[in-house]
């Protein structure tokens, strides 16, 4: 190899990443329902591998997952819709209530801590009342909705019929795609690249597996919490509690502000939200000591304040798309970083 070989490496895996990156940005307002798919596919190849071990074939096999989460997300549409529904009819005839209390309880508190003055909650009271009465048929809710965004429809409808479509096919020819993509990588570089390529499967893997289970736990450990402790609301409060939980504390942190405003509303005194806290004091110590270590694990790596980080950067650049995009590009970059950090460390920079 000569002097300038490394050079003319670095440069071309330099302007890989570019026009890769300019491509994801251009992109991204379509990429979204490709890379949903893509990940279901990741998380999901291990099940087919296991029926396809036990002589059925790849397509077949495939199918048989596709169909299975379809009836898993079918059975909880069914039970879910209808009690959101009810919540959120509840909510609606609430508001009046609600802006009650903020302008004859909170109001006055901020006034005397704080010195915030809130404007005059009669008009916003006044006009809830007159263009919520009724939105809580589903009907009519529904009409509205198909009024105002046909475009969105159907936007939404194409997503809904292309994800499960790019799914199968990824899902299929998962094993073919590996090796197509493994065929690609200069001889050089093969042995460190499937090395790279191993770890971060490993990271990302367990990751997103132990961290959907813990989502699953904590959302049903948040509703039913909050559903003993006589919460109203504690369906979409526990089950938005649960669901953040994939972003570090801010599942803890939002459920619990949202649950203490409803509770203050609805118990009018801080006795009444004890046991609200209790749930969600005991719901970190379940999740940080048992249901984490053993379905995550601390050995992979991801740092809380790395994956705040790259949500909210990836969000930011590449919208709903970046959100997708940040956990694979930060396991990425993490084992990228233990590798160039063990480099460092032999280098004679450091050693001498």
């Amino acid at each position: 190899m000569n002097a300038t070989q490394p050079n003319r490496d670095f440069a071309w895996i330099l302007a890989a990443v570019l026009v890769t990156g300019g491509l994801l940005y251009l992109l991204s307002p379509i990429l979204t329902p490709f890379l949903l798919a893509a990940i279901l596919a990741y998380i999901c190849h291990p099940l087919a591998d296991r029926l396809e071990r036990m002589k059925l074939p790849r397509g077949a096999a495939a199918g048989i997952v596709i169909i299975v989460l379809g009836l898993v997300f079918f059975l909880l549409a069914l039970i879910l819709l209808p009690m959101i529904q009810t919540e959120t009819s509840h909510f609606i005839a609430s508001l009046p209530r609600y802006v009650d209390w903020l302008q004859n309880s909170a109001a006055p508190w901020l006034q005397e801590h704080l010195g915030v003055t809130l404007p005059d909650a009669e008009g916003l009271k006044q006009l809830l009342s007159d263009h919520l009465q009724g939105a809580g048929s589903a009907a009519g809710s529904a009409a509205v909705w198909l009024k105002t965004g046909t475009l969105g429809i159907v936007s939404l409808v194409a997503n809904l019929v292309l994800i499960p479509v790019v799914f199968f096919y990824l899902l299929r020819d998962w094993d073919v795609m590996i090796d197509w993509a493994d065929g690609l990588v200069p001889r050089r570089w093969h042995s460190k690249v499937r090395q790279l390529a191993t770890e971060i499967d490993a990271v990302l893997s367990e990751f997103l597996r132990g961290q959907l289970s813990v989502m699953l736990i904590m959302a049903v450990f948040y509703t039913t919490g909050l559903w003993i402790a006589g919460l109203d609301y504690a369906l979409p409060i526990g089950i938005l509690a649960g669901l953040l939980v994939f972003v570090p504390y801010m599942g803890a942190i939002s459920g619990m502000a949202l649950a203490t405003l409803a509770g203050l509303v609805q118990f009018s005194s801080l006795s009444g939200m004890i046991p609200v806290w209790v749930v969600f004091g005991i719901g970190q110590l379940v999740e940080g000591y048992v249901v984490v270590p053993r379905l995550v694990g601390e050995r992979i790596g991801l740092h809380p304040v790395m994956v705040i980080f790259a949500l909210l950067a990836f969000g930011e650049v590449f919208g709903f798309f970046g959100v997708l995009l940040a956990l694979p590009i930060s396991a990425m970059l993490l084992v990228a970083l233990r590798h160039i950090r063990a480099a460092y460390q032999h280098s004679s920079l450091y050693q001498d």
